[in-house]
């Protein structure tokens, strides 16, 4: 026998389910007055029942909660645009949404129309904000006589906040606050007091929970000035600096609720471990060049401290006709916040077989140096290493020993590295050396610049621009490694241009790599569609026997080509041909991951 109280749910049950059914095509009209016509949007935007009735699988139910909660949404636009007066009535087939029951949900909805009044645009006739800390900018708009947007009261109110903040003052807070609406004459006031607070200084970072990376060595790394008079910025800082290391998925610091002893303010650090260790891959083709294949492995946090170690190779020359195959085998080791919270201590070591054209080349190369980050977009190293070289080209068999001081500065305001559409990136290095074995003195110098620049109105046109330097000086050829010297073309270069196709001639059949070397690249990436994007591109390069750009060769070359964005990086596809007597007559292919440059 069912029992009366089973019966009583089932019916409830069954009640609840008529009332959601699924909703038809509803449709949500905005009526204003003819001369309010300009705020459709804006309206539109703030809707919840506009969005509501284009889901899937909505019912009549969602659609009646949305127009309720539309109310508040219709009053909250208007206040946005200074309109304190208006009115709002929303009606859901003829019926005012407000008087409809939500137990009495109508079992289809057709229209939703929501008719707004928006009254007269107010004026501030009051704007005060008090005490203002010296040299606070309010916002131009919060001033008597300005339009009353409730926008800029809050930008006024953080921005005054803020202030407070920047000058130590942590605990700052809103005491009291009058806004008043004068209806009669179209006008608001706006009055805030603040209580600033004492001035406050940094105690402590407290970390909240024990993870993988030792306590001390994350107040090393965020290196919170404790002791000094508090600050926002310091704070984002310490911040930035914990999430560069790449030990942590997520990094929240916080100021402590409460001030400590001596007006100081602890703050609290909430750490979420990363997965310590991370492989991954690339892989490239060329038609002339072959299939190049790299990996690496990397432990964020080797020895408890956040110290980094990144093992990678690479192989390239697969199945080409750019002599034979090449192998690179490197690591490196980082220990962030070594002497200073931005300067990092690294220790590498490089093997390398190069098969090239010209040359064959095996060396060895192990050093060390620091890191020190200037700012987030200028970032310096420097270093000493040594190298041996055992080396077997036109010139002969030999083997050289070098002691190097390789330092270099990096600027990279780039939005993305892999797919870049706006920002700058400079990279200048040099490298002065000694030969321990033939006492030659010298010096590499090299330099990459590039500039994205973004056009239109949907910013589907990216112009991108790249022109690269190098120079060798003091030491003659002989006494320089091979891959220390310059060649042109290729998809490093050149595209179109055979592999390493330009260099210095020294008699019949004999060539070996200039001292100087210049090249500059185009390139005019348009999206077509989502995510597909066509590319025309032009590249010309230079290289010289001497060091100063001069007694020397030129060539060019140009192509086109097609993108398609993973999220990750765009796969390239490129087609390129030299330019000048010979263009056409050899075409040569280039895929990738990421963009050309």
């Amino acid at each position: 026998m069912v029992s009366t109280r089973r019966i009583a749910s089932s019916l409830l049950l069954l009640a609840l389910l008529g009332t959601a059914r699924i909703a038809g095509a509803a449709e949500v009209f905005i009526q204003l007055p003819a001369s309010a016509t300009g705020l459709d949007g804006q309206l539109r935007d703030a809707s919840i029942s506009v969005r509501t009735v284009e889901e899937e699988g909505v019912t009549t139910q969602d659609i009646l909660a949305a127009a309720r909660a539309d109310y508040a949404r219709m009053v909250g636009a208007l206040y946005e645009v200074g309109r304190y007066g208006g009115v709002v009535s929303i009606k859901v087939d003829g019926r005012e949404a407000a008087d409809i029951s939500p137990l009495a949900t109508p079992s289809q909805i057709r229209q939703i129309v929501i008719q707004v009044q928006p009254g007269p645009l107010f004026r501030f006739s009051t704007t005060r904000i008090a005490p203002i800390a010296p040299e606070t900018e309010l916002p131009e708009g919060f001033r008597p006589g300005a339009t009353a947007y409730s926008a800029v009261v809050g930008e006024a109110v953080d921005a005054s906040v803020e202030t407070w903040r920047n000058r130590g003052h942590a605990k700052v807070a809103i005491a009291d606050q009058r806004i008043t609406a004068n209806h009669a004459g179209a006008r608001l006031s706006a009055e805030v007091t603040l209580a600033p607070g004492p001035r406050l200084t940094f105690g402590d970072l407290v970390v909240t929970r024990q993870g993988a990376v030792r306590p001390d060595r994350i107040r090393d790394i965020a290196g919170l000035p404790t002791g000094k008079v508090y600050s926002p910025e310091e704070v984002r800082k310490a911040s930035r600096r914990l999430r560069r290391t790449g030990a942590f998925s997520s990094v929240v610091l916080e100021d402590a609720e409460n001030i400590g002893p001596g007006n100081t303010l602890d703050i609290n650090a909430t750490l979420a471990d990363a997965k310590p260790r991370r492989f991954g891959f690339g892989a490239e083709i060329s038609s002339l060049e072959g299939l190049t294949l790299s990996g690496f492995w990397l432990h964020r946090n080797l020895l408890g401290g956040a110290e980094r170690l990144r093992i990678e190779g690479e192989v390239s020359g697969i199945g080409g006709d750019s002599g034979g195959m090449d192998y690179i085998f490197s690591t490196r080791f980082d220990r962030p916040a070594t002497f200073n919270p931005d300067t990092d201590l690294y220790l590498s070591a490089r093997a390398q077989e190069l098969d090239e054209p010209d040359f064959r080349e095996r060396s060895i190369r192990v050093g060390g140096g620091f890191l020190h980050r200037f700012s987030d977009e200028l970032t310096g190293e420097i270093g000493v290493a040594y190298q041996f070289t055992d080396i077997n080209d036109d010139l002969g068999s030999r083997t050289l020993e070098h002691f190097l001081l390789p330092a270099s500065l990096e600027y990279d305001t780039r939005d993305v590295e892999l797919n870049a559409k706006k920002g700058v990136y400079a990279n200048l290095e040099l490298t002065p050396f000694v030969g321990l074995d033939n006492d030659s003195l010298g010096a590499r110098l090299y330099f990459d610049a590039r500039q994205y620049l973004t056009f239109g109105k949907t910013d589907g046109l990216t112009f991108a621009t790249r022109a690269q330097f190098g120079s060798v000086s003091g030491a003659g050829i002989a006494q320089v490694p091979p891959d220390m010297l310059f060649y042109s073309g290729g998809a490093g270069t050149v595209r179109g241009q055979s592999y390493k196709d330009l260099a210095v001639n020294l008699g019949p059949g004999l060539r070996i790599g200039g001292r100087s070397f210049a090249a500059v690249s185009a390139e005019l990436r348009a999206r077509v569609k989502d995510k597909w994007s066509v590319v025309g591109f032009a590249d010309a390069g230079f290289v010289g026997r001497d060091s100063f750009w001069d007694n020397g060769s030129s060539h060019y070359g140009a192509g086109i080509g097609v993108r398609y964005d993973t999220g990750l990086g765009p796969i390239r596809v490129d087609l390129a041909t030299p330019l000048g007597s010979n263009a056409g007559d050899n075409v040569e292919l280039y895929i990738g991951i990421g963009q050309a440059f």
